[in-house]
């Protein structure tokens, strides 16, 4: 018990570290205070680091009291997007949700939902299990489900960038030690909902997980996590991707899941395919610190691809590899060198060339960050970049969406070392450490003032290491 009361009194006395500042425990019920002793928040260089622990209601509630103000936020954020964007209200939204997606969620992770909802009605915010889920899941809703209805619906909406990421993974003779490396950035919208939560659970039954992910979501969703079965994971998602089963299993519950549970490589695979529908289709890279095997898994809707090999590298750009996937299920051009995501993946593979055999997390660290446009031909920070810069490019050259308020939000590594130790390293804001401040950026570009109640600053932030509470 030595260690809850140490966790109550840092719940109590260094407010500046807890998140959502709930007035006292007051109200609570001998069983929630229990529940939330046993939890812990803290916020360190720009991310919130949040472990819990226990059954799927206990991990919920504590997740949902101690992030109770930052969920609410994340709402509210999502929620005016989606109105600016589709003229709909987020409510009829919330309602789609509930009606196709919550019937197919498992029971765990329902309760853990429901776990949020109780434990932010404790914090005193309202919200409900169909709102959680609507969270959850608004990368499948905005981007993949939406994009199929509203023609029909006879709505011409703004569509978001899809999330774009830069990825890559690499083992045997691409490393200097011979393990594993992995390294990830996220490209979204400046404006959408902070994804700079470090969420260490450990569940009832299952392994371990210490992911990155955003205030009330119980997956990674821009998809960097480690486990307590030595699986270190990524992914990049699968650029014009466009079909969609309204029939399946919500992809995020599907992550979920294959995260807790699964033993290996091939198991976890197995795990997400199970009820596919199409949404947030990925190109997963996954690493087994075990056997040292690396895999990429293309999961479209129709057609998968899947490699797995003990020696070389893996890399994701939102490019398909697969061509049944390519010229099937996406609407792709992988040789235009204009775009974005085709430079990426160009100058994925110069370095991966470059950098054989000299893959450390220093190196890991350099790649993330990398400015080089294979388009141009010199370094420039725009939107090509690995490390990109959406709001700083004019689109002189190329894609047609010049000074757009986002690009990558963060940069995370890790090797076969950390990886052991339940650890990796991360940066919050770009991963080349410029940062982005939100009133300089609208007072330059007017045309977005629609986001002025939802727009953040991105400080510049350090490197920092992360590792689970319970190592």
């Amino acid at each position: 018990m030595k260690i809850q009361y140490l966790l109550i009194y840092l719940f109590f006395f260094l407010p500046s570290f807890i998140s959502a500042q709930p007035q006292s425990l007051n109200n609570l019920s001998p069983e929630q205070k229990l529940w939330i002793s046993k939890a812990s928040c803290s916020e360190k260089n720009g991310w919130i680091y949040l472990h819990v622990t226990g059954t799927p209601a206990e991990r919920g509630f504590q997740h949902g009291y101690l992030l109770a103000n930052n969920i609410k936020d994340a709402i509210r954020i999502l929620s005016v997007e989606w109105n600016y964007r589709t003229s709909m209200e987020w409510q009829w939204l919330v309602k789609k949700a509930g009606e196709m997606f919550t019937p197919k969620i498992d029971d765990e992770d329902l309760a853990e939902i429901d776990g949020i909802v109780e434990g932010m009605k404790a914090a005193g915010i309202s919200t409900s299990r169909n709102e959680i889920v609507a969270l959850n899941g608004s990368v499948e809703l905005f981007e993949y489900w939406w994009p199929s209805v509203k023609d029909s619906l006879k709505v011409n909406s703004i569509e978001p960038l899809k999330e774009s990421c830069s990825s890559f993974i690499a083992t045997g003779s691409m490393t200097a030690d011979g393990g594993i490396v992995l390294g990830h950035n996220t490209m979204i919208g400046y404006q959408d909902p902070f994804c700079n939560v470090i969420i260490d659970i450990l569940p009832e039954k299952g392994y371990e997980i210490l992911m990155q992910t955003a205030p009330g979501l119980i997956h990674s969703e821009t998809d960097f996590f480690i486990t307590g079965a030595g699986l270190v994971g990524s992914e990049t998602t699968i650029g014009d991707f466009f079909p969609f089963d309204e029939k399946g299993v919500p992809e995020f519950s599907r992550m979920r899941h294959a995260t807790q549970y699964a033993g290996s490589i091939d198991d976890w695979c197995e795990m997400i395919k199970k009820g596919n529908n199409g949404g947030y289709a990925n190109a997963w890279l996954i690493g087994d610190i075990n056997t040292n095997e690396i895999a990429r898994l293309e999961l479209g809707l129709k057609y998968i691809g899947f490699e797995k090999k003990k020696d070389g590298y893996f890399i994701g750009s939102n490019v398909a590899e697969n061509l049944k996937i390519l010229r099937m299920e996406t609407k792709s051009n992988e040789t235009n060198i204009k775009l974005s995501s085709v430079a990426r993946r160009s100058r994925w593979k110069q370095l991966m060339k470059e950098y054989a055999g000299k893959i450390d997390i220093n190196v890991a660290e350099k790649l993330e960050a990398d400015h080089f446009d294979p388009y141009l031909n010199l370094n420039r920070q725009d939107c090509r970049n690995l490390c990109a810069h959406w709001d700083l490019d004019p689109q002189l050259y190329g894609e047609d969406n010049p000074f757009s308020p986002e690009g990558t939000v963060d940069g995370k590594v890790v090797d076969s070392r950390m990886a052991r130790q339940m650890s990796f390293v991360a940066r919050w804001g770009a991963a080349c450490g410029t940062g982005f401040d939100a009133k300089k950026f609208l007072d330059e570009h007017p045309q977005y003032d629609w986001m002025k109640d939802i727009l953040k600053d991105r400080p510049s932030e350090p490197w920092t290491v992360f590792k689970a509470i319970e190592k």
